[in-house]
């Protein structure tokens, strides 16, 4: 045995998989990438109080500074997940430690990850995305507006352009009684939240309504007779073999060896543990970082035409923005242009936030969950950090220095500025640095930005030069002024 072990260690020392204890599930890597995810929690981009400019800070300070008590992370490089790993604890009288397999509720990712359900029930000729619903319905149907019946469609359901309202939900304390989803849609007790109708017009302009994705879940649920977790297991997580990915309501006793329990503020912990979702489509999610990230791996694969899940074709249609929005396709937001095309879902439900990120034309993504409403505010340092590491186009530019400046072009810059007012600026050049020189106030070093702005690291100012003119914008306000030879 001691020798098989030492073998499977130089095997793994030469594909760079995670190490050898099979029962870990907050393992270590190796071949740098335990160096990479040192790096990444170690460098999170907190804003500081001059704009544009960050800081750089720990991943541990920043869970004390948000009293959250633990996260979990995935990283997608080079369309594999490199790592997953948890940090911090997941339940505060045990102190268990959150690990790559604890399981989290996902929010609002929820709804892209249904979505992506409907879309294969479509290649199967099941669903018709531009059909109306209420074709469907036979527990509950879109009520008329007075005498005026609209029609609706899942493709607007799922891309938030039906026109329904209630955007989001509280869910329900564990001893609660739970109402069905007909009561929930007529925002009849016990239901806690309004009824969901059409009160703009549907495919005019997209409003986030939760209440059209659970609309969209009834309607699924119709039409296939079954429950809506088992539709779920069937069409996603069984054909990509997710063990920690549910929408039982509530989490089955059978996953509850290792999940988080929630804390809203200040590192309290919800009574029970957690919040009930019947509103399962919307926000009823369990799951963990790594099998979100396999899920954006398969939608990667797919848009390449390699996935044995999703088809190339259904894939490009989820993702090609709707007509009515250039920002959503069908469940997921859409963000970049080209090869920074991104797709991505962020959620938010009592005790926990999360945020799945993934480049539709590049093997890149992240996936982080926290199990604290405070922390959401982290999620985008942590995702800075890893954008930074990983490169990422487009995504986070740190601190958008880059410092360089030839003399050619600083000595057209240099000269005296006036405004409107005969007030004057002074843009000297020294030393191969910058200055703003103003009144009586000692000259100031400015340094050139990636968006070709100047400014200084320590003030909320930017300045902008061309044609003779300089635009020194600060806070809310901005003066031009006029270069004299």
């Amino acid at each position: 045995m001691r020798y098989s072990k030492y073998i499977f260690a130089a095997f793994l020392l030469f594909t760079g998989s995670i190490s050898n204890d099979k029962t870990d599930h907050n393992p270590r890597y190796i071949n740098g990438i335990e160096d990479r995810i040192d790096r990444v929690i170690g460098n999170l981009q907190v804003k500081s109080d001059i704009d544009g400019v960050y800081e750089s800070k720990g991943l541990n300070e920043r869970l004390k500074f948000y009293h959250t008590p633990g996260v979990s992370i995935a990283v997608i490089n080079d369309g594999k997940l490199e790592w997953a790993k948890g940090f911090g604890i997941r339940n505060n009288i045990s102190n268990d430690p959150v690990d790559a397999s604890t399981m989290f509720m996902a929010g609002s990712v929820s709804k892209p990850i249904f979505a992506l359900a409907v879309m294969r029930l479509k290649e199967k000729g099941i669903v018709d995305l531009d059909k109306d619903v209420n074709e469907y319905l036979k527990s509950w149907k879109v009520p008329p507006v007075n005498e005026w019946q609209p029609k609706i469609s899942l493709r607007q359901l799922l891309s938030h352009t039906a026109g329904m309202t209630v955007g989001g939900f509280e869910g329900y304390l564990r001893t609660d009684p739970v109402p069905t989803l007909p009561q929930i849609l007529n925002g009849e007790p016990p239901a806690n939240s309004p009824p969901v109708k059409v009160n703009i017009l549907p495919g005019i302009e997209m409003r986030y309504s939760g209440g059209g994705t659970t609309v969209a879940q009834l309607t699924i649920m119709d039409i296939l007779g079954k429950s809506f977790p088992e539709i779920l297991h069937k069409e996603l997580f069984e054909p990509l073999n997710l063990k920690y990915s549910t929408y039982e309501q509530p989490l089955p006793e059978r996953l509850q060896n290792n999940y988080s329990i929630g804390f809203p503020n200040n590192s309290v912990p919800i009574i029970g543990g957690f919040h009930v979702y019947p509103e399962m489509a919307a926000a009823g999610l369990w799951t963990t970082p790594k099998e979100l990230s396999m899920l954006l791996i398969e939608i990667q694969n797919g848009l390449k035409g390699q996935s044995d899940v999703f088809k190339k074709e259904t894939m490009e249609e989820m993702l090609t923005p709707q007509k009515i929005s250039p920002v959503v396709g069908i469940g997921f937001f859409l963000q970049g242009e080209n090869e920074s095309i991104r797709f991505f879902h962020s959620g938010w439900d009592e005790g926990f936030v999360s945020t799945a990120i993934a480049y539709a034309n590049k093997g890149l993504g992240a996936v982080v969950m926290v199990n604290s409403n405070e922390g959401f505010a982290m999620i985008d340092e942590i995702i800075s950090s890893i954008a930074i590491e990983y490169k990422w186009p487009d995504i986070f530019s740190p601190n958008k220095y880059n410092n360089v400046i030839n003399e050619t072009e600083a000595k057209e810059l240099t000269g005296k500025y006036y405004d409107n007012e005969n007030n004057e600026l002074g843009i000297n050049y020294s030393a191969n640095n910058l200055y703003l020189v103003y009144q009586n106030q000692q000259p100031l070093e400015i340094s050139k930005t990636q968006d070709d702005k100047f400014r200084n690291e320590l003030f909320n100012f930017t300045i902008s030069i061309s044609n003779d003119t300089l635009h020194l914008v600060q806070e809310q306000t901005s003066k031009l002024y006029i270069r004299r030879n």
